[in-house]
């Protein structure tokens, strides 16, 4: 087979990229390990920034989004059980947009049908050859036999443990990683929503984030030491958990229910320095993890393939290079702009087990700042509703 970019990944960033470049009369196939339903059972947060909205509308995939999609102009602060609104929309003069990541990539998978444009699914044994050249190759099995992909160029959209980023011989780059030692025990539920908008709880039994999927299923976490099994949280013992760490007019009015899905996700935060090499991009998550306190993931990786996009349509368009030649750079500012944002809230709201009696009064320190500044608030609300791409 013969395209002009082949793409490594079939989550929202390879699906978006391919939407972007297909409507830009770019020819792309996606080549994905996993099988669709797969792909579609990952469960991940969902708060777009405009900037993310106005790409899927680039991509013709957002008709469902407008429809369904729940705007928020404000979250709240909780701690010392008392709640504190910061008003994006206000301080910023944007809000965000509360949609499944799931949503977001079912409707990337239904646009890319209907542009006629070639997923291949289960895929094993996924290789990439040549990247250094001229004439890169994806190699992969399927159905018994192996076949090959020449393009001439490869973007690793398949994740921090994908085989795009793990092709780059160690020597050609630099990687930066911070593990934290706790992660976020998640449940879905079909329940209203406690709160119209996320509600950020700092207590000293850990972080708490309550937040939605729509107006009939939320999404609830509750901070947890890295060792814990997700096996050992029985529903009540999560709903009770939760209850604790939040102020008492929200625990009263909590409604709990069976856990559709239930899981815990370790928290850390990694960067790949550059993100070119020779003719492979890489983008989103094989390029970057954030912690999820600041809700950068999926923007991001938004932001990373609307730009290679746009670099790659210059090159065939214009045999204009430069975009290309830049974008390592240029999203790499952006990307450690969003690393400090999500490490700084991190560590705004979570328990860390080492932290003395200095660090906790600096913790609620900066949280009474926030509530007393307008200055403050700003910052926060300027990185939360992200920069436009």
């Amino acid at each position: 087979m013969r395209t002009q970019v082949a793409i490594i990944g079939a989550g929202p960033a390879g699906l978006l990229l391919g939407q972007l470049l297909g409507k830009a009369g770019i020819d792309n196939i996606i080549v994905e390990q996993r099988s669709p339903d797969y792909v579609l059972g990952r469960i991940r947060a969902g708060i777009l920034e405009c900037g993310t909205v106005q790409a899927l509308e680039r991509a013709g995939a957002a008709a469902r989004l407008h429809d369904e999609g729940l705007p928020h102009e404000g979250i709240e602060l909780s701690w010392h059980g008392r709640r504190h609104r910061i008003d994006l929309h206000a301080l910023t003069g944007r809000k965000v947009t509360v949609y499944g990541q799931t949503e977001v990539t079912r409707d990337l998978m239904a646009a890319r049908e209907a542009l006629g444009a070639r997923t291949i699914y289960e895929a094993d044994g996924v290789s990439l050859h040549g990247f250094d050249g001229e004439r890169p190759l994806v190699r992969y099995r399927k159905d018994g036999s192996t076949h090959e992909i020449a393009c001439d160029y490869i973007a690793g959209c398949d994740g921090f443990h994908g085989v795009s980023r793990q092709s780059v011989p160690p020597a050609s780059m630099r990687q930066f990683e911070r593990v934290y030692p706790f992660g976020w025990l998640g449940v879905l539920s079909d329940t209203p929503p406690l709160a119209d908008e996320l509600v950020y709880a700092s207590h000293e039994r850990g972080f708490a984030l309550c937040s939605m999927r729509s107006r009939t299923r939320s999404r609830y976490y509750v901070q947890v030491p890295s060792s814990e099994r997700v096996e050992d949280w029985s529903d009540e013992r999560f709903w009770n958990e939760l209850r604790s760490r939040l102020d008492p007019q929200a625990a009263a009015s909590l409604q709990t229910g069976p856990a559709l899905e239930k899981s815990i996700a370790p928290l850390r935060s990694f960067v790949c320095e550059p993100l070119r090499f020779g003719r492979l991009f890489l983008a989103g998550d094989a390029a970057h993890i954030v912690p999820p306190t600041g809700a950068k993931g999926l923007n991001l990786a938004a932001g990373d393939v609307a730009s290679l996009s746009d670099a790659l349509t210059a090159r065939y368009r214009d045999n204009d290079p430069a975009a290309l030649d830049t974008y390592s750079e240029t999203r790499l500012r952006r990307i450690w702009k969003a690393e400090r944002f999500s490490w700084w809230m991190t560590s705004l709201l979570h328990r860390f087990a080492d932290a003395d009696g200095f660090s906790s009064r600096i913790q609620q320190a900066e949280l009474e700042e926030l509530v007393g500044s307008e200055a403050a608030c700003r910052a926060l609300a300027e990185n939360y509703v992200g920069q436009p791409l």
